[in-house]
């Protein structure tokens, strides 16, 4: 199944410049992964503080294995210092393109959000 990553950054006036360097440099990275389709940078046109790094991958799993990259750790991690710290992965339910509609269903463990290290879910 499809996974959307979609990190928000807040970057203060004048860091831009630098900024959009290691966005790029971070895309370019996680680009040449395998399991990533494309990606994108981009900024806010209300607010150009706001800028957003999107990246499209093949599944969950080609997401994970492409973070655990040394090439991935050296050159996205300078970006993350303007990350705004919320949820980033989504799974992608319901797609649209020029030939229509297609829907997924989700890879989502039904435990998921109770499971945790010494827990086993509702027991």
């Amino acid at each position: 199944m499809p996974l959307v990553v979609v990190t928000r950054y807040r970057v203060p006036p004048g860091d831009e410049p630098a900024f959009r360097e290691r966005a790029r440099e971070a895309l370019d990275a996680l680009r040449a992964q395998p399991g990533c389709r494309r990606g994108h940078v981009g900024r806010s046109i209300d607010d150009p503080q706001r800028w957003l790094l999107q990246t499209e991958w093949e599944s969950t799993g080609s997401y994970r294995r492409a973070l655990s990259s040394y090439d991935v750790k050296l050159r996205a991690v300078p970006v993350m210092y303007h990350a705004i710290d919320e949820p980033t992965a989504y799974e992608s339910l319901v797609e649209a393109d020029e030939n229509g509609m297609s829907e997924h269903e989700s890879d989502r463990d039904p435990g998921a959000g109770t499971a945790s290290p010494g827990r086993h879910g509702d027991r």
